[in-house]
């Protein structure tokens, strides 16, 4: 299962970001977000055991969604992530050598970027997407404005602060998706949550399309 297939197929362009998610949970939690139609699972590395929750997910949902691991932050990290099954690479800042390493293992890679220098060097290193970050603080003006200077095949996706209320607008200023933490899911919060929150992004996104 990659992102252009997930995305070809009409799957809401929306990253679940479980950071804090424990193995005990995993399964449910990610049950919860599939039902609602979120079918991209990220794990952060600062979550407890997460190579174990993403080998938990990969084994459960790996045909139907797209499952890996977060703030991955060295070359170590990547070869876990591919090794646990990880299909999905994302990370809070643009290491060369860890996009790199990503894109050698065939790994899908979303990293982080907040300048177009940043932006750039992701690409370089063999990223097809990036993840703006933190995005509310920089706004869809800011979006558009690096839009501008990237090759049109490179795919922008927004985190930090967004959710419902927000989808619509990143999707205007031309972001392929986004990528919800805080709004989706914390540490200590059971299925039904998640899955009503999941529903509700997945409801504002279906919104957008008319």
């Amino acid at each position: 299962m990659t992102l252009d297939q997930l995305l070809t197929e009409g799957a809401p362009p929306v990253c679940a970001i479980l950071r804090g998610l424990r193995p005990d949970e995993a399964i449910d939690v990610g049950q919860a977000l599939i039902d609602a139609g979120i079918r991209i699972l990220e794990v952060p590395f600062n979550s407890p055991d997460p190579l174990v929750s993403i080998a938990a997910m990969q084994a459960a949902f790996g045909d139907v969604a797209l499952v890996g691991g977060g703030t991955v932050l060295s070359v170590a990290a990547v070869e876990a992530l591919h090794e646990a099954g990880g299909r999905i690479m994302v990370t809070p800042n643009t290491d060369p050598a860890v996009i790199a390493r990503g894109a050698a293992l065939g790994l899908e890679l979303l990293p982080g970027f907040m300048t177009p220098t940043e932006a750039f060097a992701a690409v370089a290193a063999g990223a097809r997407r990036i993840k703006l970050f933190p995005a509310a603080r920089l706004g869809g003006a800011y979006v558009k404005a690096v839009k501008d200077v990237l090759p049109a095949h490179v795919g922008v996706w927004a985190v930090g602060g967004t959710g419902a209320d927000s989808i619509a607008d990143w999707l205007a200023a031309g972001c392929e998706g986004i990528g919800v933490g805080g709004a989706l899911f914390k540490p200590g919060d059971d299925a039904a949550t998640v899955r009503t929150r999941a529903r509700e992004i997945v409801a504002a996104w279906r919104a957008t399309k008319g």
